[in-house]
């Protein structure tokens, strides 16, 4: 069982998803689906049930704000198994079997890529708020595409642009062979060349090995002044610890996918201390300010993300969202605060992903009236009587391009102290040209 105790939570066997334990009751009737892959099983496992908590969190304060005119929402969730294969056809099965309309992830760049041509054939509304979604730039008639999280550009640029003004003068990279790693670490080593600094050679490595040692040991012969590890948590602490066992050579960057408590547990306590990465930056632009002009060093208070992590340990019995949970809660919001804007304005529900794609995208214009996660109520009221509201959420105030990708300034530098993660200053995000 991948929801162990559920059922004691009051208020919520209504909003458990369809792929939970088999004694679940129905979806409430009249419900609005919305569908969700993620990794409750496999090689990522440890991030599927966190980020389905913040989506069932979501559903809980849309329905305790009316729901869309009084009609609930329920949340339909698969299990990707962390295989490409196996996740497709679970894929397939939510756009076909369950037919939903509205679909939320996957967490996995290579099964969203995977699935576009069957979202655009359908006409369906596809969120990505992972990390590692695909990025979004190109016009569509049909499917909508929204990306929530920076982008695997924004993340490399941020990390070479670190490492360019900490006078590293040379960068390598040990990847894993995914999508999203392996674009990461491209993307940090071509922008340390743009800024004038010399790529080593860098190592791939295929996840689920027994040991990495030849790799990590070919990453580090290179010498460089910094080895950036784009991995996911599983495989990463199996490299951190074989490199811990060789003698820590070198120094590590370490990417946004190893934020998560599985890392730590599962690694020597202090092996990764003093060791910098990057994530998303959890603060909101409006609570950053830059401490001088043309400087590279700003100052964040972290108000808004401290309330949605306090509301969802309070509702989740004291566990903690990791910092991606935050854009699931998001993505579940925005598709509702679309939908229920379209019926006080046409009298009907969008099925067309290209139609609520272009409605969510007008909606958060920044002439828009602002409306928070903290007062969901309020905001759907306004939404029903046809005022149109910009979205703070619990990890960004959203703001998209014309391809309907999040705009994003900041990025967090993070280090480890023993056991536990720790904030840095933030940084802006300040390549020309992002993707």
């Amino acid at each position: 069982m991948r929801w162990p105790g559920t059922g004691l939570v009051v208020g919520l066997a209504s909003l458990l998803s369809a792929s939970c334990a088999p004694e679940e009751p129905h979806p409430p009737e009249n419900a609005i689906f919305l569908g969700a892959l993620l990794p409750f099983s496999g090689r990522e496992s440890a991030i599927g049930r966190n980020l389905e908590q913040a989506m069932l969190l979501a559903v809980q304060d849309l329905n305790a704000a009316g729901g869309l005119d009084g009609r609930p929402f329920h949340l339909r969730s698969r299990d990707s198994h962390s295989s490409a294969e196996r996740g497709f056809d679970e894929l397939l099965k939510l756009l076909y079997t369950d037919q939903i309309r509205y679909l939320i992830g996957p967490e996995e760049n290579g099964l969203a890529r995977d699935i576009a041509r069957d979202v655009k054939a359908l006409d369906v509304f596809h969120m990505l708020p992972g990390y590692a979604a695909p990025t979004v730039a190109r016009s569509e008639t049909m499917g909508g595409w929204m990306r929530l999280a920076p982008s695997s550009f924004d993340v490399g640029c941020t990390l070479a642009r670190i490492a360019f003004d900490e006078g590293i003068g040379t960068v390598n990279s040990l990847a894993a062979l995914d999508d999203y790693n392996t674009t990461v670490s491209s993307e940090f080593t071509t922008r340390f060349a743009a800024l004038g600094g010399r790529i080593l050679p860098s190592v791939t490595f295929t996840p689920g090995q027994q040991t990495y040692a030849s790799k990590i040991e070919s990453a580090f012969d290179a010498k460089a002044g910094r080895t950036l590890l784009a991995s996911y948590p599983t495989t990463g602490s199996t490299i951190v610890t074989e490199w811990a066992v060789s003698g820590r050579p070198g120094t590590w960057f370490l990417g946004p996918a190893l934020r998560t408590e599985v890392l730590l547990a599962n690694i020597p306590t202090g092996s990764l201390d003093g060791y910098v990465g990057v994530s998303p930056s959890l603060s909101l632009p409006s609570e950053c300010r830059m401490m001088a002009e043309g400087q590279q060093v700003v100052d964040c208070t972290t108000g808004n993300a401290a309330a949605f992590i306090g509301h969802f340990s309070t509702f989740w019995g004291g566990e903690a969202p990791l910092p991606a949970a935050h854009f699931y809660y998001d993505g579940v919001v925005l598709v509702a605060m679309g939908l229920a804007f379209a019926q006080a304005k046409s009298g009907a529900i969008p099925t067309s992903g290209h139609d609520l794609h272009e409605i969510i995208r007008d909606l958060n214009d920044p002439a828009n009236e602002v409306a928070s996660w903290r007062d969901l109520p309020a905001a759907m009221a306004k939404l029903r009587a046809g005022t149109p509201l910009r979205y703070v959420g619990a990890a960004a105030e959203y703001q998209f391009d014309d391809y309907g990708a999040n705009r994003h300034y900041f990025m967090q530098q993070w280090t480890v102290e023993g056991d536990s993660f720790v904030d840095l200053d933030p940084v802006p995000v300040s390549c020309v040209g992002g993707r």
